[in-house]
């Protein structure tokens, strides 16, 4: 009995492991496509496609069953042609991954976007920026202005001033420089979003789902923190959580404050709203992209 039941796993194991793969591909490809405009398409073809081949098996339709055979080499060409889009972005999903990663954000530019983002939030200035990673995503670059600047926390807070001419759209940040400003970022149409989420969030998560780019929103009515990456959305961050987690993401580590960046931060007792460079200002005019 032990001889068969060892023969039949010498014989089967592959069968098992083939299995195990195909679930796990299919399990993997139903979570990504769930909520996309592709998700019903697939869900249409894969029924016909069923359906058809269900009824020539059971009625023995000859002519039928030939069809769908032939014509499943072409509907894989189909598919690749249809859900491109998903296809293209899932292997760049791949590619960004941590692992296979080929670039990092340097430790000072991580400390100005945090204080950026923070003096942004304190003083509800609704803000979308993207850093980019390995993936470019100078497509979207030029539908802005061209600044090519020296990464600042001043700079950050003009350009998002809500009198400021560039302050709607996003800016890209590029190997510690701002890049662009006031660009048009593509806006996610995932079905299964929340419905609270604005444009600004909503272009925020539509770069990440066309690139490995991270973006960081600010929502100009309450201030509240978000993080987009790999096709999610992280929210109300405070400026402390924000810092550590920024920093595991560009870093891939955690954020330690040097001596100095304590020093600054226990001596910065003024309040974010008394800063003369960018005054909070009580009436703002409306944005268009406002969450």
């Amino acid at each position: 009995m032990i001889h068969q039941l060892i023969d039949l796993w010498l014989r089967g194991w592959r069968s098992l492991v083939e299995i195990l793969l195909l679930w796990v591909a299919i399990y993997y490809g139903y979570l990504y496509f769930r909520g996309t405009r592709g998700a019903k398409v697939l869900t249409g073809l894969a029924i016909v496609f069923l359906t058809l081949t269900l009824i020539s098996t059971l009625l023995n339709l000859v002519v039928i069953g030939w069809i769908v055979r032939s014509f499943s080499v072409f509907l894989a060409i189909a598919l690749v042609v249809i859900f491109q889009p998903e296809l293209r972005r899932g292997l760049a999903a791949l590619g960004g991954h941590p692992i296979f990663s080929l670039t990092s954000e340097r430790r000072e530019t991580v400390h100005d976007l945090a204080e950026a983002v923070t003096q942004l939030a304190n003083k509800q200035f609704g803000a979308l920026i993207a850093i980019e990673r390995d993936t470019s995503i100078r497509v979207y670059e030029e539908t802005g202005v061209i600044i090519d600047g020296e990464f600042s926390v001043e700079l950050i807070l003009t350009i998002f001033h809500p009198k400021a001419a560039l302050h709607d759209g996003g800016v890209i940040i590029r190997n510690g420089r701002i890049a662009a400003a006031a660009c048009i970022f593509p806006v996610s149409q995932r079905e299964t979003l929340d419905r609270s989420l604005g444009l600004r969030h909503r272009a925020g998560l539509g770069i990440t789902e066309e690139s490995d780019a991270v973006a960081v929103v600010v929502s100009e009515e309450t201030g509240a923190i978000s993080i987009c990456h790999r096709r999610r959305i992280e929210r109300n961050f405070t400026p402390e959580t924000f810092r550590q987690r920024i920093a595991e993401i560009l870093l891939h580590s955690k954020y330690e404050e040097t001596d100095s960046e304590k020093l600054a931060r226990e001596v910065d007792l003024a309040p974010a709203g008394d800063d003369a460079l960018v005054p909070n200002q009580k009436e703002r005019s409306d944005d268009a992209v406002a969450v």
